[in-house]
């Protein structure tokens, strides 16, 4: 790049606008319970009454200052606790529907590599993780996304990191979709 070019990227990041392929990396969605995907990034005010108000103490201020769920600091109980503080009421899903994650486990996990761990299969409340055995004693991990309710009490026990909460693939690009209508802006997000 020459003095006289500007980095676009760059420009449009300090603009507090993000390009599509930076969304679809972090799967485009708030990454709190109840979180309305069209609605949080405008209205959400970053006041942090909802990070507060967790007793699990797994809420932090994520990029831009949103509130986000750190999963390796445990996992979400669905108390309501955070919905209830939100004084912008952005944390507005149905109850019994706090968000569309599940987990989702990697090549990196152990398992996979032929060496016995199980420890995201005995973390799941839900019996949403099964190991589906091979053949030569492996045992494959598989997760169930209509058992998975996306806690993330699978995601911090995992010796390896292979294990990741969030959007499932196919329901990612319906909300980047949605979310790219949106006035084509999301501060913090970068």
């Amino acid at each position: 790049m020459t003095a006289g070019e500007m980095d676009q990227s760059r420009r449009s990041f300090l603009r507090g606008r993000v390009r599509a392929d930076v969304l679809s990396r972090k799967h485009a969605a708030p990454k709190m319970p109840w979180a309305d995907p069209l609605a949080f990034f405008k209205d959400c005010t970053r006041c942090g009454r909802c990070v507060d108000a967790c007793p699990e103490q797994i809420l932090k201020l994520g990029d831009g200052g949103f509130p986000e769920v750190d999963f390796l600091r445990g996992e979400c109980t669905f108390c309501t606790h955070c919905r209830a503080a939100c004084p912008e009421g952005v944390l507005r899903r149905p109850l019994d529907q706090p968000w569309d994650f599940t987990a989702s486990v990697s090549g990196n996990c152990l398992s996979v590599q032929g060496i016995s761990c199980q420890s995201c299969c005995d973390s799941c409340g839900q019996s949403a993780i099964r190991f589906r055995p091979q053949l030569g004693g492996r045992t494959i991990p598989e997760v169930d996304e209509l058992k998975c309710n996306g806690c993330g009490a699978c995601q911090a026990p995992c010796p390896v990191s292979a294990i990741t909460v969030g959007l499932p693939d196919h329901r990612a690009g319906e909300v980047l979709a949605e979310t790219s209508n949106v006035g084509g802006t999301h501060n913090g997000w970068g």
